[in-house]
């Protein structure tokens, strides 16, 4: 059976990212271009939205992940896996992110002239960031393909099979708290393998992100497999979970204030980092589960909307940003207008190109509508 809580949360999070990436032109971090003022609280919201919300990507699609394997076997998965990841990511990366780079090259004073001289000439010179070719934002895509051709033999056997493994999880999580165990392999990475390792999204030296984010694509897909279970305990859960998800991201942020580093700092911050995320994805998945677990029509639509507005968003993000960056108004003015520039030229795009060209569609991972 379909849950559509699953859905409206993909479109949520999705929607949320838009946000994430407009905020990233205020804030102190890195980012392709930056606003001429900087909002240094802004980090803060940003800080908080930034722990969970990819996690939670990946965990949503272990449990997608589930539900393919229901209508396919090995073969016709990994097929579908390509078409849907792999072709949407090189379309995006030969068309879709050449514009940020360009724009990032302007703002940087690296290069001077049109975009079709840039994309003539140096667009596909040299890997970013000292040259040009990326894939930006889209990295969610190779890295959800690798993990789920990697994985595709595991899931295939353990949907297949009945084993004391599948039924251990199904004793753990119905148990006060049994959930929470899950953070465990979490813990240990973010303590032992996350300081020796930036985070890139380059894939091949990613060795802490790549780690920590195919474990929560694989619980994705344990929880789901225990069916009705794990929605009871999320949803008896979620109250309890808010709790646990506020102090522990408060106490991040106190040690993140007033203490220095150290192995006792490091240690305590990761278990509170680890549980902080782990609770947030329950919160979600609990009020989810009571309150969206419904079909409609608006989710119908945004549902399939929801891959090409995240192939399209940054690129119209950081489009409009550049001609914003210089003007002398204040915070609300200018993310209104990048939030809602950035959702309306997406949906202008998608509605009146991408559905209205049937060649377009499999460039922005869409199927044939039934």
């Amino acid at each position: 059976m379909r849950r559509y809580d699953l859905d409206w949360l993909r479109v949520i999070v999705f929607a949320l990212l838009i946000f994430y990436h407009v905020g990233m032109f205020f804030v102190p971090w890195g980012w392709h271009i930056k606003n001429n003022v900087i909002y240094d609280w802004l980090k803060w919201p940003m800080l908080f939205l930034n722990q969970w919300r990819l996690p939670i990507l990946f965990v949503i699609s272990g449990m997608g992940t589930y539900y393919a394997f229901s209508k396919r076997n090995l073969g016709q998965f990994r097929w579908e896996r390509i078409r849907r990841l792999g072709i949407p990511l090189i379309f995006g990366m030969m068309f879709i992110v050449p514009p940020q780079v360009y724009i990032e090259r302007l703002a940087n004073h690296q290069f001077s002239g049109s975009y079709l001289d840039y994309f003539t000439s140096v667009a596909f010179k040299g890997v970013y960031p000292e040259g040009n070719i990326s894939w930006h934002h889209l990295w969610f895509l190779p890295y959800l393909l690798v993990f789920s051709l990697l994985l595709g033999p595991l899931f295939v056997y353990l949907r297949n099979n009945q084993n004391p493994f599948s039924d251990w999880i199904n004793r753990i999580i119905g148990k006060p708290f049994g959930i929470y165990w899950f953070v465990v392999p979490l813990y240990l990475l973010e303590a032992l393998v996350e300081p020796f390792f930036d985070i890139t999204h380059a894939l091949i030296d990613d060795w802490f992100n790549f780690s920590f984010s195919l474990v929560l694509f694989f619980y994705g897909f344990l929880l789901i497999s225990t069916g009705d279970i794990f929605w009871k305990v999320v949803e008896d859960l979620k109250s309890k979970a808010i709790l646990i998800g506020v102090f522990t991201f408060l106490s991040q942020v106190f040690i993140w204030v007033f203490l220095e580093d150290g192995y006792v700092v490091h240690f305590t911050e990761a278990l509170l980092k680890v549980v902080n995320i782990w609770s947030w994805i329950l919160v979600l998945f609990g009020f989810a589960a009571k309150h969206l677990n419904h079909k409609s029509l608006s989710l119908s639509y945004a549902n399939r909307a929801v891959y090409p507005f995240y192939i399209l968003h940054q690129t119209v993000t950081v489009v409009l940003a550049y001609f914003l960056m210089d003007l002398s108004w204040g915070l609300f003015p200018k993310a209104s207008l990048l939030v809602l520039g950035t959702f309306g030229f997406s949906w202008l795009i998608y509605h009146f190109l991408i559905l209205k060209i049937p060649l377009l569609q499999p460039f922005f991972g869409l199927k044939k509508k039934r």
